[in-house]
């Protein structure tokens, strides 16, 4: 099995609801988004996927995010903008267009809110 990961980056403001202490108040992240892709079989240049193809996708999904009040989204209204959130977020948005892809699967995506602390979704 092979895994590629790729990052990329957003900023975005948002607030936790039901939060006791400062992250209830407004406040703003430079996230760190990054995705692992699993492959079983790479294609006749040796190779899963070109890396251009996967960014250009998490690209798209991270517009919808990127200098944005998270808490406005649709998707936030229903839950809380955690990092855990965002991570599914992110992730449900990314299936779709990845399943057009032969041979890869969507492991895992991670969310960093800072360079400490960070999040991840993935479905067993």
């Amino acid at each position: 099995m092979y895994e590629l990961i790729i990052h990329d980056y957003f900023s975005s403001a948002h607030n936790l609801q039901g939060y006791k202490g400062k992250c209830e108040n407004l406040h703003g992240h430079n996230w760190k988004v990054e995705v692992v892709i699993g492959c079983r079989k790479l294609n006749a240049i040796g190779m899963a996927v070109d890396f251009k193809i996967l960014k250009k996708y998490l690209k798209s999904v991270l517009d919808l995010l990127d200098h944005k009040y998270l808490n406005e989204i649709p998707y936030f209204r229903k839950k809380n903008p955690s990092a855990e959130n965002i991570a599914e977020f992110i992730y449900l948005r990314l299936q779709k267009p990845l399943k057009s892809i032969k041979n890869i699967t969507l492991k895992k995506v991670i969310t960093w809110e800072g360079q400490n602390s960070g999040a991840s979704f993935y479905k067993k």
